[in-house]
């Protein structure tokens, strides 16, 4: 890695920084041998791969701040990275100037729960799967849940204002999010880690840092919502015919049951099928009869609420009005655990599958029916080889169409990007007719920089632009990513 190609002028400077980075956060918090940064230089996907001068482990927002504040000395750009499962690019260095990852896995410390409060503070390197544990041992629930729960940290979820299947009932990371705590481009630190649920006094500033990807600043804690925990659930697996049906089905559920309805997932039969295939064996529980599926999670904190009832209930009278083609109801939580395993483990086998570009577009829940045999027609018609499958939330109009490319027919890379973006473009034009959104959870990242300027108005843009440059003057958080630097536009200006 030499320090000219990266941006450093004088081979000794990307010395003399290296020893300032370790001065802050010692020996052990730095890497910088090649085969201990590899994993950090990629995308999990392996679709992206760039270089750094290093990988910095900070242990408190203190080092976070002084990091900055070196590589505002240095000239060098500040890449926040937390589990690194992002899809879009977001926490992949720059390849057109030096830069640091400062990654806040060692941050992980749960500062406080406050149960009576519904609340907890934790911070930016805490896993998924430990704050919902934690949660459940003081009797509450923090209801966000993704495929990568294991690995994910709150604060990339925070960073990427993400979804899951939780949204239906508790709307994504930034409905979940009561305050953060912020280091800034000049290295200065944003307390704002309140847990009010009211608080009219001004700007609310949280919401600049939900969903900005780290390039407005470095996201070290966030205080969350709780919930009642959930005394009883249950799970059922529905074959329908049509994606219009699951709509329907789903109001139904909702007309008659109330907000007892924790998640609505959909998949395709060719998504089950792609999972299916994976070397780890996850078989449907029921035969794959039909061209649609939906999983569906029932559950309350009242006590004796039964949940197969409810199902009992409203699948009689699905069945009555030709709703459904088929359904079981979990009898047990092996089974229920099987029946979710399919959802969350789609992204996973989509990768083993062949070439996956996964599209992260919205339209209204309504648009569904219509949008989806849309892009679906189109990507069969202009992408040769080209397997396509749908899983997602009919809650949110979320449903993830995703094209699989054939390995041996898209060998070259350069081929493979050329062909993904030509997928992107379809799901996004598509999208676009329906009035919906290019990206729904995943972010914008690098990898749909142009897309955005494409599919959202100079108005916008320029909005988005003025903010990061009265934030982050000197484009040194993150750049690259959702904006590339330019000037702000006469529209916003004027």
């Amino acid at each position: 890695m030499e320090a000219e190609r990266l941006g450093l002028t004088v081979k000794n400077v990307k010395s003399e920084f290296l020893e300032d980075v370790i001065a802050i956060v010692s020996p052990n918090g730095l890497l910088v041998e090649e085969h201990d940064v590899a994993p950090f230089f990629t995308d999990w996907r392996k679709r992206w791969k760039s270089d750094a001068l290093g990988v910095a482990f900070p242990k408190s927002a203190e080092q976070v701040a002084d990091l900055v504040r070196l590589c505002a000395k240095y000239k060098v750009a500040v890449v926040p990275q937390g589990g690194n499962t992002g899809l879009v690019g977001g926490s992949i260095p720059p390849k057109e100037q030096a830069s640091l990852i400062v990654n806040l896995s060692k941050m992980n410390k749960i500062r406080q729960i406050d149960a009576l409060n519904n609340s907890m503070t934790v911070e930016a390197g805490c896993l998924l799967a430990t704050v919902r544990e934690a949660a459940n041992e003081a009797q509450r629930q923090f209801p966000l849940l993704l495929g990568s729960v294991g690995s994910c940290e709150i604060g990339g979820l925070v960073a990427t204002n993400a979804g899951g299947t939780g949204v239906l009932r508790y709307g994504n990371m930034r409905d979940l999010v009561l305050g953060l705590e912020v280091v800034l481009p000049n290295g200065r630190i944003w307390s704002g880690l309140k847990t009010l649920r009211k608080d009219n006094t001004g700007y609310d500033l949280k919401h600049l840092f939900i969903g900005s990807e780290g390039s407005l600043g470095i996201i070290t804690a966030a205080s969350l919502k709780l919930f009642p925990k959930l005394r009883t659930s249950g799970t059922a697996m529905v074959a329908l015919r049509d994606v219009g049906n699951a709509i329907k089905l789903l109001r139904l559920f909702q007309e008659r049951l109330g907000n007892c309805v924790e998640a609505f997932e959909l998949m395709s039969v060719e998504q089950i099928q792609v999972v299916s295939e994976h070397p780890a064996g996850r078989k449907s529980p029921m035969p794959l009869s039909a061209p649609w599926y939906v999983m569906i999670e029932l559950a309350d904190s009242a006590e004796g609420w039964d949940p197969a009832t409810g199902f009992e209930k409203v699948l009689e009278e699905a069945f009555s009005e030709s709703l459904v083609e088929d359904a079981i109801i979990a009898q047990s939580e092996n089974q229920a655990q099987k029946i979710w395993e399919l959802r969350h483990s789609t992204s996973e086998s989509n990768v083993h599958a062949g070439f996956s570009i996964p599209t992260d577009t919205s339209v209204p829940v309504s648009a569904l029916p219509e949008f989806l045999p849309k892009v679906t027609a189109r990507l069969k018609a202009e992408i040769p080889s080209c397997r396509v499958v749908h899983c997602g939330h009919v809650g949110d109009g979320n449903i993830h169409v995703v094209a699989i490319l054939d390995r041996q027919h898209y060998e070259s890379q350069a081929f493979r990007e050329t062909t993904a973006a030509k997928v992107n473009s379809i799901a996004y034009a598509t999208a676009a007719l329906f009035n919906g959104s290019i990206s729904a959870e995943h972010g914008i990242g690098f990898c749909h920089v142009e897309d955005l300027e494409n599919f959202k108005s100079d108005v916008d843009i320029a909005l988005m632009q003025a903010i990061k440059s009265v934030i982050d003057p000197k484009n040194v958080m993150n750049p690259g990513k959702i904006l590339r630097p330019r000037q702000i536009t006469k529209a916003f200006a004027s």
